[in-house]
């Protein structure tokens, strides 16, 4: 990739920060996310702001293995093979 190249990727806007810290991320560079959060990484002096693609129900589906004894009804049993099904 030539400097070129580089530098035709790369798009910036001065903000000013307000007082509780808050910038506003241009419309045009939000108009493809799919949500509403970010995720800040910090790197030095650099802040990454990376948008969060929501995570459909249907993951979680299978993600947790719990035994047949588990009493669903009562969360403190849910809890406790929650627990050790996060320990194996």
């Amino acid at each position: 990739m030539t400097l070129v190249e580089l530098r035709k990727m790369v798009e910036g806007v001065v903000k000013k920060v307000d007082p509780q810290g808050r910038i506003s991320i241009p419309i045009e560079w939000r108009r493809g996310w799919k949500s509403d959060r970010v995720f800040l990484k910090k790197c030095g002096d650099v802040i990454e702001v990376i948008p969060i693609e929501p995570l459909p129900p249907s993951n979680l589906f299978d993600s947790i293995k719990i035994g047949d004894e588990v009493d669903f009804t009562d969360p403190h049993s849910l809890k406790r093979a929650f627990m050790e099904s996060r320990r194996r």
